[in-house]
This record gives structure tokens, C-alpha cells and sequence, in this order.
């Protein structure tokens, strides 16, 4: 089998750097392939479409956004590659392992310009075992153990497997300044964000029971969060600008998650009761009307990432994770200037402000208000402790974790306030629908059952959270 394939990049080969490719292979029904990291090395996630030789389709250019942020893609390397597959089956015929034995020739128009050869072998219905197995022939014929390096970045040479434009974060070192911390805060939350872009483009899920939408948006606030809290070692203007651009962003991405949690829950609420079951056609109904509402929100998170302003956000991003633009007093040791600049959203929590009371003053018969005040002055809190925590540790890590509890109590609460009303809402909306009606009414219980057993759980969370060791290390 001979495949020919012309890989696209930019002029510096930002995707290569990224992990990422984009490439055209001749004879394929669908020729246009972006593949994109996806987790492990050597695991990545492949969305292939039809398309003009000459063309990149729009859907996989936009794909690559994060990583191409705009610039021109081009042909950049033709890799043509004769296969040799074999696969390794047991005795009932069952395809335990794929090996392919390409050999590779790297082209400049019709001249090869370079060739090397490789071997892979893929698992099917085998086990590691049998992989290990493999590897121990081939290298006992010849072959040599490497590294995952695609063949597109072999063809293009050192340059291809330089440093990617978004630098990760790295571990800061023992006693590390202020200044080390906050960046690498920044740039995890930076990676977090971009990352997702494009599972969020495909509407793809990153898990059992999460969505790239979730994550994108968490990617938001966190960032936001850590701008806030470390706002003294930050230069102002230019935090205050990301944070108003990253707030854009996350109340587009706020509203295609709500209805991403609403119709979970809907499912959720429904079947909370086996014995006593809802009507499953008025469920039906409604889930219909949830369905339309997050269509419109996912064609509005899709027209803002092709936004010229997303754009330039996610420039400014890249930026961020380089070097963010701190103040003279970052240059501090991390752990005399941090814990100070954390123990305000503490406080904020614990004690309330102007706009809500505090968790430790919250009244268990509040307004929903009153709660979700406290909800939100709690994810301050704990995303400042989560980027500081691996630095304090002891009592600042066990107040992460107590936080996430709390955090989760309030966010239940939450959750299930917005579903009650949400449900009347399409009862309302369909006011001739008296099944529907009926259905609306029974979840709508449901939910503020909910909302009572988180107001009586939280007391308890709270205790633990603010239990004598875990806040010392604040002043």
C-alpha cells in the first residue's frame, strides 16, 4: 500500500511545535485529517473530512485555531510512505495486534529529499503482554525502541520539535518566588482553557460525566480568579483588560453549560424516585425545549470562536503563559507575599461583604440569593488556596480539599434552585400542555428538596473546612 500525504502548517510550524497535524492523503474517502493531543503520548484525537486536494476544509482550519491563532497554513511537508500491515491473530481468528512497516520517503516535488523507515504496532483485542512480546522480536531482529514521533515531524527536522507557542507550566523549585507561583497558576489555567477550544468546536465529551464546554469554562474563571487574587503582582490595566475579555468569554460558554447541566439533571430528577415515576412523554417535552435552548447556545459559543475578538484573545493568552506582566513586588519569596493575598477571598467567604452575608452567618432559611452570594465568594476562595496549596501544603492542602466539598455542597444548591425554575419555565411557556404542567410541578419539588438537604449538609462542611490548623498558615 503506497500513501501520499502533503502535511499544512504555518511558516513556523506552530501545530508541528503543538503536537498537532493537518494533513491531505491522497486515496482516502475522507482525504483531510487534523489529529490533535488528546492525553497520553502517541494518543490523540482524529477527525477526518472530505474536501478539495488543494483547500483545507474551514471546519478543520478552525479546529486549529489555538494553535495556528490565524496565521496563513500552507503545505509545509509531502511524506509518501509503502506499507507493509500484518496482524496477529489467535486461534478463534481474533485480531489481537496490528503492525505496520512503512517505509517512508520525504519529498521535494518529485525528488526524495530524505527516507527513513518505522515500525508500529497497534493493540487490537491483545493485552500489554502480548505488546511486550512484539517489541521483544523486533528488537531482537534489528529494531530500535524510540520514542513517539509522528512521521510529518521526522520529515520536517529539528525545527518541528522545538517548543510549542503556549508554554506549559513547569514545577517551581523549592522556595520559589511569588512571581514563579503565579505564573505557573497562569499557566495552567491558560492550557486548561486552550486546550478544550477544539473538543468544545466538536461538541466532543472529555469524559464520562464532563463536557469540553465545563472545562473551557473553568479554564475562565479559574484564570480570572487567579488575576484577581494576585492582582498586587500584576500589572493592572493589562489584568483587568484579560479578565474583562476572559468574562466575555465565559458568559458565552456559561449559557451553552447551564443547558448542558439542566438537561442532565432533567434525566437526573426524574428517575429520583423509581417508585412514584414521572410521565415520560411530558420528560420528553421538556427535554425537547432544553434541546432547542442549547442549540442556540452552542451556535452562539461557535459564531464567538470565530470571532476576530476571540482571536485576539487567545493571542493574548499565549502572551499570558509566556510571561505575564508582573509587578516588582512578585519578585518576593512566595511564601512570605501569598498567603496574605489569599486570606482576602478567605475572608470574603468566611465573613461575607457587602453584596452577601458569610458562610460561617449563613442562615439555613435565606433567600436562594443569600446562598449563591456565598456560592460565588466560595470559588474565590478555593481556586486562590488551589493555586497556592502545592506550595503552603499541610493545612493549606486540606483546606483545598474541605473547600471542594463545601464548594459542591453550594453548587448542588445552586443547581437545583436554577432547575425548579427552569422547569416552570417551560410549563409556562406551554400553558395548554397540562401533563406537562403536572410533570413541571413534581420536579420543581424535587429540586427544592434538594435545595433543602444541601442547606442541611453544608453546616457540617462548613465545620470541617474551618476546622483549627487548616486556615494558620492565612494572615
Amino acid at each position: 500500500m503506497t500513501l501520499t500525504a502533503t502535511y499544512y502548517d504555518t511558516a513556523d510550524l506552530r501545530l508541528a511545535r503543538a503536537g498537532v497535524s493537518l494533513r491531505h492523503r491522497r486515496g482516502d474517502a475522507e482525504p483531510w485529517t487534523v489529529k490533535l493531543p488528546a492525553g497520553p503520548v502517541g494518543v490523540r484525537h482524529e477527525i477526518s473530512r472530505t474536501g478539495r486536494r488543494s483547500t483545507p476544509p474551514a471546519e478543520l482550519v478552525e479546529l486549529v485555531t489555538v494553535f495556528s491563532r490565524g496565521a496563513a497554513l500552507e503545505p509545509a511537508a509531502v511524506v509518501r510512505t509503502e506499507r507493509h500491515a500484518y496482524e496477529i491473530r489467535d486461534p478463534d481468528d481474533r485480531v489481537l495486534a496490528e503492525i505496520a512497516d512503512d517505509a517512508v520517503s520525504v519529498l521535494s516535488g518529485r525528488r526524495v529529499v530524505r527516507r527513513f523507515r518505522e515500525i508500529e504496532v497497534e493493540r487490537k483485542g491483545g493485552d500489554r503482554d502480548l505488546l511486550d512480546a512484539v517489541a521483544a522480536a523486533l528488537t531482537g531482529a534489528g529494531a530500535r525502541a524510540g520514542g513517539f514521533t509522528p512521521k510529518h515531524v521526522r520529515a520536517l527536522g529539528p525545527a518541528a520539535a522545538g517548543e510549542p507557542e503556549l508554554v506549559a507550566p513547569a514545577d517551581p523549585p523549592a522556595e520559589p518566588t511569588a512571581a514563579q507561583v503565579v505564573t505557573a497558576a497562569v499557566r495552567r489555567s491558560v492550557g486548561r482553557l486552550l486546550a478544550h477550544d477544539p473538543l468544545v468546536r466538536l461538541r466532543a465529551p472529555v469524559g464520562d460525566d464532563d463536557t469540553a464546554v465545563h472545562q473551557m469554562r473553568v479554564g475562565c474563571r479559574r484564570l480570572r480568579s487567579d488575576l484577581r487574587t494576585f492582582g498586587p503582582l500584576l500589572r493592572t490595566d493589562w489584568a483587568r483588560s484579560l479578565r474583562d475579555e476572559l468574562k466575555w468569554l465565559a458568559d458565552v460558554l456559561g449559557a451553552a453549560r447551564d443547558a448542558e447541566v439542566l438537561r442532565a439533571r432533567l434525566r437526573r430528577t426524574a428517575a429520583a424516585d423509581p417508585a412514584c415515576p414521572l410521565d415520560p412523554a411530558a420528560v420528553d417535552r421538556i427535554d425537547a425545549a432544553l434541546v432547542a435552548r442549547q442549540d442556540r447556545a452552542a451556535a452562539a459559543v461557535a459564531e464567538a470562536l470565530r470571532s476576530a475578538r476571540y482571536l485576539a484573545l487567545v493571542e493574548t493568552l499565549v502572551a499570558a503563559a509566556r510571561a505575564p506582566e508582573l509587578t516588582a513586588a512578585a519578585g518576593g519569596p512566595a511564601a512570605e507575599v501569598l498567603p496574605r493575598l489569599v486570606a482576602k477571598p478567605w475572608r470574603g467567604l468566611a465573613a461575607g461583604r457587602a453584596d452577601g452575608p458569610g458562610a460561617g452567618s449563613l442562615d439555613p432559611l435565606a433567600p436562594d440569593t443569600d446562598w449563591h452570594a456565598v456560592r460565588i465568594n466560595g470559588k474565590k476562595a478555593r481556586y486562590a488556596v488551589d493555586a497556592v496549596a502545592p506550595l503552603v501544603g499541610g493545612g493549606a492542602a486540606k483546606l483545598a480539599r474541605s473547600l471542594s466539598r463545601v464548594q459542591n455542597l453550594l453548587g448542588e444548591h445552586q443547581d437545583a434552585v436554577v432547575a425548579a425554575q427552569a422547569w416552570l419555565d417551560v410549563a409556562r411557556e406551554h400553558p395548554a400542555d397540562h401533563e406537562l404542567a403536572v410533570t413541571a410541578g413534581r420536579l420543581y419539588e424535587r429540586e427544592r428538596n434538594a435545595v433543602r438537604s444541601a442547606r442541611a449538609a453544608f453546616p457540617d462542611a462548613w465545620r470541617r473546612a474551618t476546622k483549627k490548623g487548616r486556615t494558620r498558615w492565612l494572615r
